[in-house]
């Protein structure tokens, strides 16, 4: 994100704290109604706005790895989940060409590896390097139609989901991650699939992928049904 963009929003989240502190009620049981809704929307026409599509955020030098550990792993249930016995990747939705595809079928995709700096609505941020097949090279695979507009990743951790605008998804550093670090991906960060990109924040990228659906119509997600930001671009 470029420093005017920045500084661009952090105005607009500004002037909603204000308003919002100025006594305009919020029903927590529904996130996305009242004043708080309004200043999501307002804020995802101006996020929209800015995305560029064809800009690519830096990849940084293997120095630049955080060192082991100090990525964070989160989990959403009990424990990190483990694969189901004969796991596979479901493309569908909305496309002339669903296809399923084993391990081995992504890994002889065309493999792409990206590096850049992961940031975190918490506020941290580190570095890891990425392997895996872009999602874009799924959409050229499956053919969505020309009504497609978003694409959902859920994930086999039931309840586990994320619904993005499919210009993100397209993105040439979005990737469907199968590898971190020159490792195979751990359990604890999302094998054996995980979403990665440059271009969102954090809690946007689907750990334990099973399901890759393109849409014609928006849908929410794990977070986003809990009241974060639905866009949260970086």
């Amino acid at each position: 994100m470029t420093g005017t963009r920045r500084a661009f929003l952090r105005a607009g989240l500004r002037t909603g704290a204000l308003v919002a502190l100025g006594g305009v009620a919020c029903d927590s049981d529904h996130p996305r109604a009242g004043f708080l809704g309004l200043m999501e929307r307002v804020n995802e026409r101006f996020q929209r706005a800015l995305y560029d599509p064809g800009r690519l955020a830096p990849e940084l030098a293997e120095g630049d790895e955080s060192a082991p550990g100090d990525f964070p792993q989160y989990r959403i249930g009990s424990d990190y989940p483990a694969a189901p016995e004969g796991w596979a990747l479901r493309v569908g939705g909305l496309v002339a060409h669903p296809v399923v595809l084993s391990a081995d079928a992504l890994q002889r995709l065309p493999r792409t590896r990206t590096r850049v700096r992961h940031h975190c609505v918490e506020g941290w941020s580190a570095v890891a390097s990425w392997d895996g097949v872009r999602v874009s090279e799924l959409a050229r695979l499956v053919a969505p139609d020309r009504r497609v507009r978003y694409v959902e990743f859920r994930s086999f951790e039931p309840g586990y989901y994320s619904s993005w605008d499919l210009e993100s998804a397209v993105h040439p550093q979005t990737i469907l991650a199968y590898g971190m670090n020159g490792q195979p991906l751990a359990r604890e960060y999302g094998a054996p699939l995980r979403v990665y990109s440059a271009v969102k924040l954090g809690y946007k990228m689907v750990k334990w992928v099973t399901e890759v659906t393109f849409l014609p119509v928006r849908t929410g997600g794990y977070w986003e049904d809990r009241g974060y930001e639905w866009f949260a671009g970086v």
